[in-house]
């Protein structure tokens, strides 16, 4: 389809909760698509739906760039089943261009959502799928992973998110 502007932090639709999708109908796959050109053009490993201005549950993650043997996922009405362990890496997001900080997060998830197609499916994760999919769950929960930092960290990026919320 089309490569979509990436909503950037400032923009109060961040913070919004996605609507869960009815149908998977034509306009949902047509969505999908574009959240794959764009998350291409942007090269970045997951896009949400709302970070292309759209409340609907639907997000992708694409680890390629970092592992060849990775497959494009499409999640459609994501469920977190269970969350376990914890684990700290460095996390940024295409809603927040050049910023990167160190994140807490579950060490393994398991989810279950529907495909493209509508078929549903389940999935355990660990490592940096199980990241993305936590981080992109997150967006659909209208939850930032700016979040998750300490006042201190927060405090030192103030300036930073200003300057991206005045541009957005």
């Amino acid at each position: 389809m089309a490569v979509q502007p990436i909503v950037i932090y400032g923009n109060k639709v961040l913070r919004e909760v996605s609507e869960k999708v009815d149908t998977i109908n034509q306009e949902i796959k047509d969505l999908v698509s574009d959240l794959i050109d764009t998350l291409k053009k942007a090269q970045g490993l997951g896009l949400s739906a709302v970070q292309i201005g759209i409340l609907k549950r639907v997000f992708i993650v694409d680890l390629s760039a970092v592992d060849i043997t990775a497959k494009l996922k499409v999640f459609i009405n994501p469920e977190i089943i269970i969350t376990e362990g914890e684990i700290e890496f460095e996390e940024g997001c295409l809603s927040f261009p050049g910023i990167y900080q160190k994140i807490v997060r579950p060490a393994k998830v398991k989810v279950k959502a529907l495909d493209v197609d509508g078929k549903p499916f389940e999935l355990e994760a660990d490592s940096l799928i199980a990241r993305a999919i936590l981080h992109e769950y997150d967006h659909l929960e209208g939850k930032l992973f700016i979040d998750y930092l300490s006042p201190l960290a927060k405090t030192m990026l103030k300036g930073r998110l200003k300057k991206l919320a005045k541009a957005s």
